[in-house]
């Protein structure tokens, strides 16, 4: 009799929102088929252009249509990858949004709420329905997503240009910080459905809290974990570090001060004047190497997660204040 009564508010979760949740199973599967199908398209158009016997880089007579659309088509995966990103950026923020206003807030708006908890569903048991069931689809289909966007990116990446994981799009859209975005916004707008009980108002409100969560986290992001430095002196030839992010740079003095990047700014084209008179005798660069990616990724996940912890934590507090 327990068990059913368990499974009974998950049930009424599916039905009740069946196609939302029909839609967020499909996305992993239609992107898995357009990244593989793009890829394999690409490969399948890189290969018929290598027995052509044209090449990129040094063009001759006869082969410019053929290295244009070429490259026309080359940027197909490009294109297919950025919206793929695009698509994992936004796609917490629907979860925040469809959370606080079809699952929470309508019912109480509506007063069908009081339906569920006639029978036999304590408040407790039906918000813990209403976070759970799309708590799992969220996971299972922005997990795949994510997996799929990181096979499509190392494919690309391997074949055309040095991996750019620090890039915002990329960035946002591999590894387990998609996971925590979707997870803290399912929460968030959990607890904004029940502080606001108006449909509207808390999708609202959930994608305001969406957009400052990102600027937030984005101007932290660079000292969530210990960078790296690299000194070397001006006017000498220095390469950045592939796939490395640079998270500040700038001037050191002989005493080991450090001054800013726009220092010399004022004094145009007497840069060696400048160095003397302020004693500058070192160029330094702050940077996140490749290395850095995965701590980086895990630590704002966790701080992903401890928010969602805490909305969550609230928003049965909430329930149990002004419904007992």
């Amino acid at each position: 009799m327990s068990t059913i009564a368990l499974r009974g508010p998950n049930r009424v979760v599916l039905a009740q929102h069946r196609q939302a949740f029909q839609l967020l199973g499909a996305l992993p599967l239609l992107a898995v088929v357009a990244l593989v199908g793009t890829w394999l398209w690409t490969e399948h158009v890189a290969n018929a252009f290598a027995a052509t016997g044209c090449s990129v880089r040094h063009t001759v007579p006869g082969c410019v249509d053929t290295v244009n659309e070429y490259l026309d088509r080359q940027n197909w995966m490009k294109d297919v990858l950025d919206w793929s990103g695009l698509l994992m950026m936004v796609l917490p923020a629907f979860v925040g949004i469809f959370v606080a206003g079809p699952v929470i807030a309508r019912e109480m708006e509506s007063g069908t709420y009081k339906l569920a908890w006639s029978q036999s569903v304590t408040p407790t048991r039906w918000l813990a329905a209403k976070l759970a069931v799309p708590a799992v689809a969220t996971l299972a289909s922005v997990s795949v997503l994510s997996a799929a966007c990181a096979w499509a990116q190392t494919r690309e990446n391997a074949i055309h240009h040095p991996p750019e994981r620090y890039s915002r799009e990329v960035y946002g859209s591999i590894g387990t910080v998609p996971v925590g975005y979707a997870l803290c916004m399912l929460a968030l707008g959990a607890l904004a459905g029940l502080l606001l009980r108006r449909t509207v108002a808390a999708m609202v409100v959930t994608l305001i809290g969406y957009g400052a969560l990102v600027v937030a986290l984005n101007t932290v992001r660079n000292g969530l974990w210990p960078s790296l430095t690299h000194t070397f002196k001006p006017f000498s030839e220095y390469r950045f570090p592939d796939g490395a992010v640079d998270t500040g740079e700038g001037w050191v003095t002989s005493s080991g001060e450090r001054l800013p990047a726009d220092a010399c700014l004022s004094w145009h084209n007497d840069l060696k004047q400048c160095l003397a008179d302020k004693d500058i005798t070192l160029r330094y660069l702050d940077y996140h190497p490749a290395s850095h990616f995965w701590p980086l990724q895990l630590v704002e996940t966790g701080i992903l997660l401890v928010l969602a912890a805490l909305a969550v934590a609230l928003a049965f507090r909430v329930l149990r204040r002004r419904h007992g």
